[in-house]
């Protein structure tokens, strides 16, 4: 038998199509820091608000 409950099985959704569902309908944002899209000051910009939210991530506790 291979029936599976609704919601199950199929085809799964690719990240980007959650992040940007996220955005669309929630207002959250999913964003790399080393995401290759990004221009350098906007990739500071990410990296600046992700330590002020939640601190230094462990790469840089390590280094400092």
């Amino acid at each position: 038998m291979r029936w599976l409950p609704h919601g199950y099985g199929g085809s799964r959704r690719s990240p980007e199509d959650i992040k940007r569902d996220g955005w669309v309908e929630q207002g959250l944002l999913a964003v790399s820091v080393e995401d290759q899209r990004l221009t350098w000051p906007e990739r500071e910009l990410v990296k600046q608000l992700g330590e002020k939210f939640y601190g230094k991530r462990i790469e840089q506790r390590r280094s400092a």
